[in-house]
């Protein structure tokens, strides 16, 4: 009988699944006594907070979907699977490329500040000037532009200095948080409270947990739910168990035993969507042996996708390519690196590193906790690296400490890998592609390369959408497929699961949450 070690490393870490998972009686943990009319909302995160308030301050999911509460956005981007390029007006009410390189707004009138400030044209000037500048760690901008106030409600993003076209705002419109003038002019204010045009205004911080508090002035009138109690709790099944106890009303990032517990126990409800977010193996590519091509895609012929996602089973969707489906310009590349277990052996021979003789002890660092099922399908990944002579080590970190680790830094960041997704609220490729893969960002992986430098600077420039989805289709993504700075693994499925009680949620496919009409009862 032949031995399948595919079959095995996937049966194994299906195996190690089921033999860890508690058996829960379910009928102990739901508590009868869910909550009265009025209560506030509980949810429970899975990923902490930066303690810095200021938008542009941080790349942090987390913080992210606790903005998407308290901010408002000029406009919003559903990014539904069949219709990925939308947005939906709300700060602004009409948005023009007026040339090419300038994009203008007209505002919502009658929208204030948490702290009673109006929102202006002024606002929008601030908040782009300062967010776009290159120090931001943010970085979410393709570069520095300058708002021109045409009235109180009217302004102008302008991009002719810089040398960029201005429609390159027109997705990202839906992802910047609009900050006051008045705060921005003020960074210690920025920093310490955060004060947008959303339906929930911070109340205070008590320890893990965010409170906020349905903001009367909200234009669309004070929500139903008088507040939100955003706590971090780290490990899924102990969020899972909250909701089955009461404690919660509304959980993140299930993983797949957690969906079936919560489905046959009755009274929760689910919501699964395809999300913005794939999934990275991250090659430190700025320091040996990763600075090799040869290297890295050998790495990612090593490694067989199909099986990770039969251990992902509901939190996984097929993807090949480095943006997600519902993004602007996704493609299923054609020449994406398969499994190859040949390939990668020629290109190890060919890198100078016959069967993996010579390669030092290489790092792989991933989280635990906060995206299902790293650990599992981190040894296997480390097996199949194995497998092919890389000798590798993989480091479970909880998620504070790997997040400390993740990006990039003089001399390459922390290990030689890292596991980690990339989650941005808007349809606007470059979100990921330039963050990660052009010489001026370079967040994570360290890349530097001239080549893959002229071919993101050329889709950036391209004004037609269509030419420019071309390029990125027929150029970048098959450079990418040849340089694997990062090889993609799979797509998320953003999970929530709440209890029945919980009605007029709407879940955003990067995770941003909108309870405007929510009820809880």
């Amino acid at each position: 009988m032949q031995f399948n070690r595919r079959a095995f490393l996937k049966s194994s870490a299906l195996a190690g699944v089921a033999v860890g998972l508690p058996v829960l009686n379910t009928a102990f943990f739901v508590n009868p006594a869910h909550a009265a009319e009025g209560k506030v909302l509980n949810f429970m995160s899975a990923e902490n907070l930066t303690g810095n308030w200021d938008p542009s301050s941080h790349t942090t999911l987390a913080q992210i979907n606790l903005e998407s509460f308290v901010f408002g956005y000029l406009t919003r981007a559903p990014m539904r699977p069949d219709n990925p390029d939308e947005l939906v007006m709300e700060l602004a009410t009409d948005m023009k490329l007026v040339d090419e390189h300038t994009l203008e707004f007209t505002l919502r009138e009658g929208v204030t500040f948490h702290d009673g400030k109006p929102f202006t044209a002024e606002d929008v000037k601030a908040t782009f000037e300062y967010a776009s500048q290159p120090d931001r760690p943010a970085a979410w901008y393709p570069g520095p532009c300058e708002v021109e106030v045409v009235s109180d409600h009217v302004a102008r993003i302008r991009t002719d200095k810089a040398g960029y076209p201005a429609s390159l705002f027109w997705f990202l419109s839906a992802f910047l948080p609009i900050m006051s003038a008045k705060d921005v002019a003020d960074p210690k204010t920025l920093s310490s409270r955060p004060n947008g045009t959303g339906a929930f205004k911070f109340a205070r911080q008590d320890g893990n947990t965010t409170v906020l508090e349905a903001f009367d002035g909200f234009y669309l009138g004070k929500p139903a739910i008088p507040g939100i109690n955003f706590s971090f709790v780290g490990d899924a099944t102990t969020r899972t168990l909250a909701l089955l106890n009461g404690e919660a009303d509304l959980i993140e990032r299930l993983e797949a035993e957690q969906v079936q517990t919560i489905e046959e126990t009755g009274g929760y409800k689910l919501s699964k969507a395809v999300s913005v977010e794939n999934k990275y193996l991250w090659f430190r590519c700025s320091k040996p042996p990763f600075n090799d091509p040869r290297v890295r895609k050998a790495a990612a012929h090593a490694i067989d996708r199909a099986v990770l996602l039969d251990i992902l089973g509901v939190s996984g969707h097929a993807s090949k390519a480095w943006i997600s489906p519902v993004k602007f310009g996704y493609v299923d590349t054609p020449n994406y690196p398969e499994y190859d277990p040949e390939e990668s052996q020629r290109l190890l021979a060919e890198a100078g590193f016959p069967k993996g003789e010579g390669l030092p002890e290489l790092e792989y660092i991933t989280s635990v906790g906060f995206y299902p099922k790293t650990k599992e399908y981190g040894e296997v990944i480390t097996a199949m690296l194995q497998e092919q002579g890389f000798p590798v080590k993989l480091n479970v970190m909880e998620v504070a400490a790997w997040n400390e680790r993740l990006y990039d830094r003089p001399g390459g960041g922390p290990g030689h890998m890292i596991d980690c997704g990339w989650s941005t609220g808007s349809p606007e490729p470059d979100l990921v592609l330039r963050t990660h893969f052009h010489s001026s960002s370079k967040r994570i992986c360290g890349i530097e390369d001239k080549d893959l430098d002229t071919v993101l600077d050329k889709e950036r420039n391209t004004l037609d959408p269509a030419e420019r989805k071309a390029v990125i289709q027929n150029e970048v993504m098959p450079m990418l497929a040849d340089k694997v700075p990062a090889l993609s693994l799979f797509t998320s499925v953003f999970i929530h699961a709440m209890r029945d009680g919980l009605d007029g949620m709407y879940f955003y496919p990067n995770g941003m949450m909108d309870a405007n009409k929510a009820t809880l009862a």
